[in-house]
C-alpha cells in the first residue's frame, strides 16, 4: 500500500498507531547491514499489499530514538505490527518476505 519514512513520534502515531489496518513498523539504522538488506523487502510487501510499512530510522531524530525505547527496541532490524494502536507480533533480524506478509495477514483475523 504505501511506504513511510517518520522522523517524529506524531508522524508515527499519525501512520502506525491510527491506522485503521495492521501496519508494519520497521525500527532500524543506515549502518546496520541486515537493515540495509531488508529494505527492498519492505518497499515490495509496502508495494504489493494491501499493508502499510512505517521505517523508524532510530538515529535521524531524537524523537525516533525515544520511540526506540518505548517499544523496547534492543536489536535491529526490528519489525513490529501494530493492530488499532497496538503492538501484536514483533520478528527481529532479517525475515523472508512471505514471514513478514504471514504475520500481517494473521494480525487481520
Amino acid at each position: 500500500m504505501a511506504l513511510y519514512e517518520v522522523t517524529t513520534k506524531q508522524e508515527f502515531e499519525e501512520k502506525a498507531l491510527n491506522s485503521d489496518k495492521p501496519v508494519l513498523v520497521d525500527f532500524w539504522a543506515p549502518w546496520c547491514p541486515p537493515c540495509r538488506a531488508m529494505a527492498p523487502i519492505l518497499h515490495k510487501i509496502a508495494e504489493e499489499t494491501e499493508f502499510d510499512v512505517v521505517k523508524v530510522d532510530t538515529e535521524a531524530s531524537a524523537e525516533n530514538a525515544h520511540l526506540a525505547q518505548e517499544y523496547r527496541v534492543q536489536g535491529i532490524p526490528n519489525m513490529k505490527i501494530f493492530v488499532d494502536g497496538k503492538e501484536v507480533a514483533e520478528l527481529i533480524g532479517m525475515k523472508p518476505k512471505q514471514t513478514l506478509i504471514d504475520a500481517l495477514e494473521k494480525a487481520v483475523n
